[in-house]
């Protein structure tokens, strides 16, 4: 599970900026799933 989180990560912070740069008004949106993403990866390594 380890070596998903470290892959899926910099995946999601592309893809994050990249939808940021075209539709700037997504950034909370975006920002908010990351993060939720993130912390589920987190939570899954950690139990």
């Amino acid at each position: 599970m380890y070596l998903l989180h470290i892959a899926l990560a910099p995946v999601i912070s592309l893809i994050a900026g990249i939808l940021i740069l075209i539709v700037p008004r997504l950034l909370n949106y975006i920002v908010a799933i990351y993060l939720i993403v993130i912390g589920i990866l987190g939570l899954m390594h950690g139990g």
